[in-house]
């Protein structure tokens, strides 16, 4: 029985490890058209087409970036948390900034510049809500600026004397019912100047451009993602990249871009900690997600030199005569923060998966409940440099206070089997030519005495999901992004202090496998374990330590806080006296027990 134990722990562990880091693929979808379907209707009065304007969108094959696409005269929106720069080339959102304060400074400052905040679509495709692959109307078009307002800006174009459109963008205030500062309201409307009807090509907007947060970030959480009111899906930008495969299976070259066709709630382009929302008021028809050379002197190879971009298409009816037509959306542009996107008052259902936490249930279950038990006690604790590590601390007690019981439990009957010994031995040797006899009677044993024969297992699996919903957690907590504590500058990154030639010292993680030996030599050896077995479970900890070396400061001071705590239950265990001691009991033979070990003087 023991043996089943370690196999299916050791199984469940390699599966956590397995979930973590090759987690399910978004499926490959199919390529929109560029076409509008709405262009092929007729006119009301008779089978006459309408008119197409020219301008049909042309998928580029790699998209080119962009940071000097600013004027004179464009103008900006700013509340207490974000700076908006818009651009008059495609009458579009150039970049946001990020000036919410904390403690008096920059809350969400940019890589090595503590004092300036962190801009996102710095380096771009396309404005943010730029018309892209629209002749006349895109970035490559100078809109003409209406009106300038502290709330609210006002873009105008005309395409050929025919098409005149009218971009109206509003900032969200700091605080309001419904509303969110970090939310962009945008109206785009659409007339028709002429007598006859106008059809006009399927609509791309923009949704930005995500890049690596730095010159050593591999880039492995850009993605794009979309809600299409049923199911959310994501691709990372490894989906783009040229890939071997496994074992052949699945390769495939570069691919430009990947197009979705069908209902889109939502769509989202991100990084680790941020993303870009775009929620419309009538669903899209559909996504696009493309490549996005950041550095052109950069090997294609580079870990950093390409992003990843996402434009939202939709289907504008014909225009009728002097007709008018209007697409209506919110832009959130923002750090991922759960308690802000779950917020269904603000954002729409669903919303919140942008945190992509685990698919399966139980870890991003977790997930939910850490990251929102963590943020009340960051709230209710004073306002110092190492909150945030404080609250991680709190929290890993909190859950080792909520789980005290069946571990204490489980340990207990881990004590027992322990103290069974003699007994399961002296089954072994009277049953040893019948297996099924020794296995009933190990049985009868285990229920005579009380015994969990799998309560060797329960410690190990109780915290499991919970280690698997922080580390989804933690990738994408921008609450963590350079949050300081004890020697780590950022709980989000590993805490290295130095480097031994060329391999970082990580402080926390040594620690961590500190704990989980220290523990393991606490931990009774099963009554039934063999030699293997017991050296299987005492290099554990040391295989544990490697996988979790590199993982963020934040999972290495969760796990050590939880392997102390541990360590302080299992010595209380070991000093417990076990009113069940099963050495006072019959032993398999039928005969009692008599107790010949001489009283103390």
């Amino acid at each position: 029985m023991d043996k089943k134990n370690l196999t299916i722990g050791v199984l469940l562990l390699a599966a956590a490890f397995g979930i973590m880091f090759f987690g399910p693929r978004s499926p490959q979808t199919q390529a929109v058209p560029a076409a509008n379907p709405a262009a092929t209707q007729t006119t009301a009065a008779g089978p006459k087409p309408a008119t197409i304007l020219s301008g049909t969108p042309v998928t580029p094959t790699l998209s080119a970036v962009t940071t000097n696409d600013s004027g004179a005269d464009d103008p900006v929106l700013e509340n207490s948390f974000v700076r908006v720069h818009f651009t008059a080339n495609g009458g579009a959102v150039r970049d946001i900034a990020f000036v919410a304060r904390e403690s008096g400074r920059i809350k969400y400052w940019a890589v090595g510049q503590p004092e300036q905040p962190f801009v996102f679509n710095d380096l771009h495709a396309d404005p943010m809500l730029a018309m892209t692959g629209f002749p006349g109307l895109d970035r490559s078009t100078r809109y003409t600026l209406v009106s300038s307002t502290k709330t609210q800006v006002v873009f105008r174009a005309v395409l050929d004397g025919r098409l005149e459109v009218t971009r109206t963008y509003s900032l969200s205030p700091n605080s309001g019912a419904g509303t969110d500062p970090y939310v962009v309201q945008h109206v785009t409307n659409f007339r028709n100047l002429t007598a006859e009807t106008v059809a006009l090509p399927r609509i791309e907007m923009s949704l930005g451009t995500a890049a690596p947060k730095s010159a050593t970030d591999d880039g492995l959480l850009l993605t794009t993602g979309y809600f299409n009111g049923e199911d959310s899906t994501f691709t990372p930008r490894s989906e783009l990249q040229a890939s071997g495969g496994f074992l052949g299976f699945g390769a495939h070259d570069v691919r430009p871009s990947i197009d979705f066709k069908g209902t889109v709630a939502w769509g989202v382009v991100s990084n680790q900690f941020f993303a870009s929302i775009l929620t419309p008021a009538e669903p899209a028809a559909g996504i696009t997600t493309r490549r996005v050379k950041l550095y052109g002197d950069q090997s294609d190879s580079a870990p950093n030199a390409y992003g990843i971009s996402a434009a939202a298409q939709f289907d504008v009816k014909p225009l009728a005569p002097n007709g008018t037509a209007q697409l209506t959306s919110d832009l959130y542009v923002g750090p991922k923060e759960y308690s802000r996107l779950s917020n269904v008052e603000v954002f729409k259902a669903n919303q919140d998966e942008v945190m992509q936490f685990s698919r399966f249930f139980i870890f991003r279950w977790c997930s939910q409940i850490l990251t929102t038990l963590m943020s009340f006690i960051h709230g209710h604790l004073p306002q110092t440099t190492w909150g945030w590590g404080l609250a991680i601390i709190l929290t890993t007690l909190s859950l080792k206070i909520v789980f005290l019981w069946p571990t204490f439990a489980a340990a207990r009957s881990m004590k027992r089997m322990q103290k069974l010994q003699p007994e399961m031995t002296a089954l072994r040797e009277k049953h040893k030519d019948n297996p099924r006899k020794m296995q009933e009677g190990m049985m009868a044993l285990y229920k005579e005495h009380k015994v969990n024969p799998l309560g060797g297992c329960i410690p190990m699996l109780l915290p499991m999901p919970f280690f698997m919903g922080f580390f989804s957690m933690l990738q994408s907590t921008a609450e963590l992004r350079f949050a300081p504590f004890l020697w780590a500058p950022d709980l989000s990154a590993p805490d290295t202090i130095a480097h031994l030639g060329g391999i970082p010292i990580n402080i926390l993680p040594l620690l961590m496998g500190a704990t989980m030996v220290w523990q393991m030599r606490l931990v009774p050896t099963p009554a039934t374990a063999d030699n293997m077995q017991v050296k299987m479970m005492k290099f554990m900890p040391y295989i544990f330590t490697f996988f979790c070396y590199n993982f963020s400061c934040a999972l290495a001071l969760y796990s050590t806080v939880n392997g102390l705590f541990t360590i302080a239950q299992q010595m209380v265990v070991n000093r417990m006296k076990d009113d069940g001691d099963p050495s006072t009991h019959p032993v398999a033979t039928g005969k009692p027990v008599k107790n010949v070990t001489p009283r103390k003087k």
